[in-house]
């Protein structure tokens, strides 16, 4: 008897398209002859809504749905509930189809964090990926680095900055400049696909990505630049894990940020580059490493630098749901190692049924 597993995407995140994407590479992965896939878009207004098919996505008119489709937190029902999309103010015809597991391709805040991830536990329902504590762990960078300076692994010099404290731009200017040399980076601390980063070379450059990191987060995460090649990693798997080979990042513009990611053609990801003897194990190493540290389930994409003229080896940050576009890294570095995206994916549905 085939499984329902409910596809979540967009989301109310920066990177509610890049969702959107994602859930299109998997819900097109997923075994037809193995499980009914139900298909629940976010707005980034934050309404759920029932989508009818793929197509939908692909040409964005899944937000025209006149339905609506919440997941209830009852653990006895394990089921989504739609209904018309303007009746929850007057009477409600609703339909309870019942669920057997979540697959949430969202990326960034409120789907990466943990947030919907405690909605899935109270409802009892299996789901794709790591669990709330972990999620909530790797999405903030700051807490992320506390964790893995425990681990003996390098990782750019840093301080944290909350938003209130930009009511005195200069003392923050100044707190910077005595841990910091420029260039720097500024990131907020809880987003995703570098949505709000700045490279900064003067202190003029550091209040314009303060600022433009406070849009995205209440904190901000400010480090040291570290030059040298970009390199990730994929981890699969529960508590026993693998970890794929290496891939790297050549990025088109002068940092790796958002637009370079998903709208620059000229960035390119080269699977199994050519590293310095030892290089690829030790990132591997630190890879498995930190995922365990975080006590990460099911996927993640890890990231480092390979520093220029060290060669050493660093950490950046870690991506609990990491995308599954067409150029995404994750799948990519598994398809080298012979698993397809639709053998990923139902890997990747088993740990969920494994773990309930």
């Amino acid at each position: 008897m085939k499984k329902t597993v409910a596809v979540l995407f967009g989301g109310q995140s920066s990177e509610h398209e890049v969702s959107c994407m994602s859930a299109r590479t998997i819900a097109e992965a997923i075994d037809p002859e193995k499980y009914t896939v139900l298909l629940i878009g976010i707005t980034k207004k934050g309404e759920w809504l029932y989508v009818d098919c793929i197509d939908q996505i692909v040409d964005g008119t899944w937000e025209n749905s006149t339905r609506r489709a919440i997941i209830l937190p009852d653990a006895g029902l394990k089921s989504v509930m739609v209904f018309e999309r303007n009746e929850l103010k007057e009477s409600i015809t609703s339909s309870i189809l019942p669920v057997d597991l979540v697959f949430p391709a969202l990326h960034g805040l409120r789907g990466e964090d943990g947030t919907v991830q405690g909605l899935f536990e109270l409802a009892k329902l299996p789901y794709v990926g790591c669990g709330v504590l972990s999620s909530a762990l790797s999405m903030d960078k700051l807490y992320t680095k506390q964790i893995v300076s425990r681990l003996g692994i390098r990782q750019a010099a840093y301080i944290g900055v909350q938003r209130e404290e930009l009511n005195d731009l200069e003392q923050v200017a100044c707190r910077v400049e005595e841990a910091l040399t420029y260039p720097v980076f500024i990131k907020p601390s809880n987003a995703g696909s570098s949505r709000g980063v700045s490279r900064a070379r003067s202190r003029e450059e550091l209040f314009c990505g303060l600022s433009e990191a406070a849009k995205h987060d209440r904190k901000i995460l400010v480090e040291e630049e570290i030059q040298g090649r970009e390199l990730e990693c994929a981890v699969f798997g529960g508590m026993s894990f693998q970890v794929s080979g290496v891939g790297e990042i050549l990025a088109a513009a002068e940092f790796y940020d958002y637009d370079a990611k998903y709208n620059n053609e000229e960035s390119k990801t080269v699977i199994s580059p050519k590293l310095p003897e030892g290089k690829t194990e030790e990132i591997r190493n630190a890879a498995g490493r930190i995922f365990a540290a975080v006590d990460g389930f099911g996927l993640a994409r890890v990231d480092f630098f390979l520093e220029a003229g060290t060669n050493e080896v660093v950490f950046n940050e870690i991506n609990t749901m990491p995308g599954f576009t067409s150029i995404s890294m994750y799948p990519m570095l598994w398809e080298e190692q012979g698993i397809s995206k639709r053998d990923l994916v139902e890997g990747l549905l088993k740990l969920a049924l494994e773990r309930a």
